[in-house]
Parts: structure tokens; sequence; C-alpha cells
């Protein structure tokens, strides 16, 4: 993998960047659509190429291995093939699946995790090395390090040994893959993981820590699990300015429209979230004016695009009022369409970013923008 470093914003820490990888290229910034389970909720393969434009999407690995197995991926050729897409992916480790798991009976030490499928209740174990094989076998061309996520709030003492614990799990991490090839016909790219909770102290020992590594990218974990906006923007400001210029820099899990523009203003490179995807099946429709909950009865007659300023074919071509009625008849067209328009309004927000620090306009858009996409229209 290569990071190439295009440009720099002059009122903030903003930049553009590329990443090349041996499925194709990335523009940073760049935001990556979640795809648990191997498939986006809602939207297909087409759909997310040329509808929202996606340049990376999302797998996981406690949910890929779980199901539908390690055994049918690898038989299918990877990630890539058994779902057909064939753009960079990312595996997420598992780790804040593990966290999501605390009170069914999960077990964490110095070895790994023990915890219960969610599926059947079968017991696995999942350890550093084991990991690593297993996304090795998924495929994706970026997979992440295999840390814990510590909750918020959690005292120093627990955030510490965690974050020690996760350093440990690194080493074991880059062992493994450093000493393992790629099980299909292209490269793969490790990045370690930040953690350190709310910490100044720690976080700036855990992202030099990660720092000294010297892997391709580095990511940013256990942020946007509950703790303030303003907390989670310092936090990740003392990370950015540790972690190295001439590498990607990933905030795991963030965020909303807000939350990304004032992240990449910060030095942010790639985010994911659940957030469009899940607000749209609810009927939260993201917007280049704001947000629109379409359930709303003031939108019954509305027969006006969704989003005319988009562009796009769902965003131009539907009506509110049709969508709501479909969200309303819980109609499965519903959620397609809200997500694609959710999605490709995400892929628009972190487009513009990158066209505005390529112009030298970045902190006034941006600053005009966090106000417009907090609006409730």
């Amino acid at each position: 993998m290569k990071f190439t470093l295009q440009a720099q914003d002059s009122g903030s820490k903003a930049r553009a960047g590329t990443i090349t990888t041996d499925h194709g290229v990335i523009q940073t910034p760049i935001f990556m659509p979640v795809g648990t389970a191997g498939t986006v909720k809602a939207v297909h393969q087409r759909e997310l190429k040329e509808d929202v434009k996606a340049q990376i999407i999302l797998g996981n690995t406690y949910h890929l291995y779980l199901r539908p197995g390690l055994d049918i991926i690898k038989k299918a050729g990877g990630l890539h093939r058994f779902n057909g897409f064939d753009l960079p992916m990312l595996t997420d480790s598992g780790g804040y699946q593990v966290y999501s798991l605390a009170g069914t009976g999960r077990k964490i030490n110095e070895e790994g995790v023990m915890f219960k499928s969610h599926i059947d209740g079968s017991i696995h174990h999942f350890t550093p090395e084991g990991v690593m094989d297993i996304q090795r076998t998924i495929g994706a061309d970026i997979i992440m390090a295999f840390d814990e996520c510590t909750p918020y709030p959690c005292d120093f003492s627990y955030a510490r040994n965690s974050m020690e614990m996760t350093h440990r799990w690194l080493d074991r991490c880059c062992n493994r893959f450093d000493a393992t090839t790629p099980v299909y016909d292209y490269n793969q790219t490790l990045f370690p993981i930040v953690q350190g909770s709310v910490y100044k102290d720690l976080r700036k020992q855990s992202a030099e820590y990660i720092a000294s590594k010297e892997r391709e990218g580095n990511a940013i974990g256990g942020l946007s699990v509950g703790e303030p906006a303003e907390m989670m923007y310092e936090l990740t400001e003392v990370v950015c300015d540790i972690l190295p210029k001439d590498k990607p820099r990933y905030l795991m899990g963030v965020g909303t429209p807000a939350n990304i523009l004032e992240c990449i203003a910060l030095g942010v490179d790639m985010f994911d979230c659940v957030m469009p995807t899940r607000n749209a099946r609810n009927g939260m429709l993201f917007t280049t004016e704001g947000i629109i909950n379409i359930r709303n009865e003031k939108w019954k007659d509305d027969l006006s695009p969704i989003d005319p300023n988009l562009g796009g074919y769902v965003s131009t071509f539907y009506s509110k009022a049709y969508v709501r009625h479909l969200v309303k008849s819980q109609e499965m067209l519903g959620a397609q369409i809200a997500s694609i328009q959710n999605l490709t309004f995400y892929l628009w927000l972190v487009n513009t970013a990158r066209a505005h620090i390529t112009n030298g306009t970045f902190t006034p858009w941006k600053n005009e923008m966090v106000e417009k996409l907090m609006r409730r229209l």
C-alpha cells in the first residue's frame, strides 16, 4: 500500500491524498460504507460503485468468521470474489464486537478473548495470531490489529492496563502478519490501533507506541463510544499530532457529518460509521441542506426531489412524499432509497471537502457546512 500526500489546508490540519492498493486507488479524505457481514445493508454492489461512488467498503472479522465462515470465503477466493465488490476493502478485527459483547460471558485475558456466538451460543476464542490468520483468509486489502475497545466511562487504571495489553497484542499481530503471506494474489496491509480511553497522557503514549511500529497506516479506536464530541475532538487532535504525517490516519466508527468535517480539520483521512445506513432504515435522511425525518407529516404531500443539489439518480428521481409513503408502509424500497441517499451524501461530503482542501478554501466552507448539516428541516 502507498500513501501520497497531495494537498494541505492552510487554515487547518486537513489534508488530501491518495491510498494506492492492489484493488484500486482511494482518494482521501474518504468515508467507507460499513458492510459488516459482506454486504452494505439494502445496497447492492452496482449501486455502491455507480450511485454512491464508494471507493472502499468494510467487512467485519467477527461476523464473517461466524457466518458464512472461513471455508466458504476461502473456497470463493476471498471476500472480494465472494461478494463481487472488486474495489478495496478493509476488515475490522472484531475488537469492537468483543467490546459490545460485555455481559454475555465474554472473558478477556492476556492470551485473547473467549466469547459466545450471538448466533447459536457456541464458544469461540480470538487471539491476536488467530485474528491475523482469519483476516488473511477473508482477504481484505487493509486489516486491523486485534485490540480491546474500552468502554466509556472507565477508570484510569483499567484504561492503562487495557492499552498496555493492546500494545502487547499488537506486537503479536505484527509478528504473525510478517511471518505469513497473503492467501490470495494481492497484498495486504496491517493498521495498528491507538487506544487509551479519554486520558490524554495514555493517548499520547499509545500514539507514540503505534507510530514506532512503522506500519503503512494507523488507526484511532475507542472514541465515539459515548464521550462528549468536544472530548473526542481534543483526543483526536492529540493523536493526529503524533502519528506520522506521511501515513493515512483512520478514525474508527465516526460519525455524524459534523463529526467528520471537524475531524478532517484535525488531520484524519479515513472514516467509517453505520449511521448513514442505520438511520436510513429509521427514516432519517441526510441532505445537503440538513436532516430530514421523512416520517414527519410535513413531507406527506411534498413532491419535490429528496435532494436536488446532491445529484445522482435516487436523490433527484424520488420525491419526499413517495419515500415517506414507502417508509411508513414498511416497504423494503424505502430503506433502500434512504440508504443510497445517505451514503451518496456522505461520499459527496468527503469528496467536496477534498476539493476545498485542494483549493485552499476548506476552513470557511467547513464552518458554514457544520452549522447547516446539523439543522433539522
